[in-house]
């Protein structure tokens, strides 16, 4: 097992550009890409018209600039992409980022979007002491974030993998406790659960393939105006 902050294995060498040049964009359905769109218009990268039509089902879209394209995928997609090359440039949550540990993935920019937090909850009326367990079943979609959280205080956690739902796994017996995304705790109140501890906070980053950024020189722009928008809005909110 891994220890908390290690790096996995490189994925092999990545590819910087498809055969046509072009960069490749990954953004992640969900949560953060409402937030996600205002700051690339404003680090120069703007999707087409189609992008913005609910009923169109690519996964592909054409941008303001004709060297550039952007894939529509999910959050835990994103990493992986940007990973292993085929994209060199994506946007997605801390927590993915922690939870896949890529070698070859590196974070820059933190966008200040997408905050929430990963916390353990369990049910209300879960009163046993959890102090003395050596073993607990959990129920997450994190499975490496969680492991590593209850190692550190000396618990082997059983991780049930699950992709949603995961609020009904402590009322029908799957796991006792759930380790997901947390923003305002409604979710957890309205099914009968608790926060009990968080285990990281997140925000959106902008991500880019480390090879990428060493050979192509639109990546590493890319990045310096991502910074650059960051560092404006910093700039006035401190004026305000």
């Amino acid at each position: 097992m891994l220890p908390f902050g290690s790096a996995m294995p490189k994925c092999g060498s990545a590819m910087t550009t498809d055969n046509s040049g072009q960069l490749t964009f990954a953004i992640p359905k969900g949560r953060i890409l409402d937030e996600a769109l205002p700051v690339m218009v404003r680090a120069g990268v703007e999707p087409e018209a189609a992008f913005h039509d609910k009923s169109n089902r690519a996964l592909s879209f054409g941008t303001n600039r004709a060297d550039m394209r952007l894939i529509r995928v999910r959050a835990f997609d994103v990493a992986t992409f940007v990973a292993h090359g085929a994209a060199q440039v994506g946007i997605v949550g801390s927590d993915v980022i922690e939870e896949f540990d890529y070698a070859d993935l590196y974070a820059p920019v933190d966008l200040d979007i997408g905050h929430c937090r990963l916390s353990v909850a369990q049910r209300v009326d879960d009163t046993a002491e959890q102090s003395s367990a050596s073993h607990l079943r959990v129920a997450t979609k994190y499975p490496s974030l969680t492991r590593r959280h209850f190692e550190a205080q000396g618990i082997q956690a059983e991780c049930v993998k699950l992709n949603g739902a995961m609020e009904l796994a402590p009322s029908l017996g799957l796991a006792r406790q759930i380790v997901d995304l947390v923003s305002t705790g409604r979710t957890l109140k309205d099914n009968g659960l608790v926060e009990t501890s968080k285990i990281i906070d997140i925000s959106a980053r902008l991500i880019v393939n480390r090879a990428a950024l060493k050979t192509d020189p639109r990546v590493a722009e890319l990045v310096a105006a991502f910074r650059a928008d960051m560092e404006a809005q910093a700039a006035e909110k401190q004026v305000v």
